[in-house]
């Protein structure tokens, strides 16, 4: 694997786990390259602090001179921001994102005329528990698939340009379109989330602090996503509620049908069977 580094400057922008430890994947990778963050003064204090930044932006107007600059913010803002940052960026950069829905930012890539860089989509699959720069770490990604949803104007140098930069960060990328991205998301990532947040607020108003105090290990291990804060997933949730909202109403007929059939045998042997067939396909990719 070649040690020159892909970019000289890179802006991130939103320092918070996934920002954060995409920063801290780069500096174990390529020490050369100049980070520069973009996000609250409490935020920046920590990133310098720790040795993660070379520099602190109050904005995207304050950069200059990058050549990739990642929008590492909730999706909705990285949208808002998306006409600056290619405007910022010089000919022959890229800009790209990592937000968990990808159809709005790619239409509002699609409809920019005369940016004077490149915009790649992109969704890096990792995350944890808690949010924020205190919890990112380098290995984040390694081994984790990063999905890129280029559109058909997109450069295919500035794809394959970000596809290396992406598998010396140690993750794999992957392409498909927008659409099937954000379709996909919604049952692989955002239907689980929204199940086990509710999930968890049933089970823990039904039985009171004392109650859970009994609880064995399959509540504890199952509901861990119940963690996850609100305020990234409310974004999520907003933009890509129409396909959320197709696999919550599958879900719900599942539960009901379960629901009819608690008595039934049948019912419940087949729900059980079919769970642990796909479970055990599931597991065949984290093995």
């Amino acid at each position: 694997m070649s040690e020159e580094p892909p970019f000289e400057n890179i802006a991130i922008v939103g320092f918070g786990l996934i920002g954060g430890s995409i920063a801290l994947a780069i500096r174990e990778r390529w020490p050369s390259i100049r980070i520069t963050a973009v996000d609250r003064p409490p935020v920046l204090a920590h990133a310098a602090g720790s040795g993660a930044i070379d520099r602190a932006a109050k904005s995207v107007a304050d950069l200059s001179g990058i050549d990739l600059l990642i929008l590492a913010a909730p999706v909705e803002q990285n949208v808002r921001l998306l006409r600056e940052a290619t405007a910022i960026v010089g000919d022959g950069g890229l800009v790209t994102d990592v937000g968990g829905t990808k159809r709005d930012i790619v239409n509002a890539a699609c409809a920019l005329s005369g940016a004077r860089s490149a915009f790649v989509g992109g969704h890096p699959i990792g995350g944890a528990e808690q949010g924020g720069f205190a919890f990112a770490r380098a290995d984040l990604f390694r081994g984790r698939p990063w999905i890129l949803t280029p559109d058909g104007s997109t450069p295919q140098e500035a794809i394959d340009r970000l596809t290396g930069f992406i598998k010396s960060l140690g993750a794999r990328p992957t392409t498909m379109g927008a659409d099937e991205h954000d379709r996909l998301m919604a049952f692989l990532s955002h239907l689980p989330q929204l199940t086990i947040s509710a999930l968890m607020e049933v089970v823990g108003e039904a039985t009171s602090p004392s109650g859970l105090r009994l609880a064995g290990r399959g509540l504890v291990d199952s509901t861990r996503l119940a963690s996850s804060p609100a305020d990234v997933w409310r974004e999520v949730c907003a933009s890509n509620a129409g396909d959320i909202g197709v696999a919550l109403e599958l879900l719900i007929a599942r539960l009901q049908q379960l629901r009819a059939g608690l008595a039934d045998a049948e019912t419940v042997d087949a729900v059980f069977g079919r769970a642990a067939h796909w479970r055990a396909e599931l597991m065949k990719g984290h093995e």
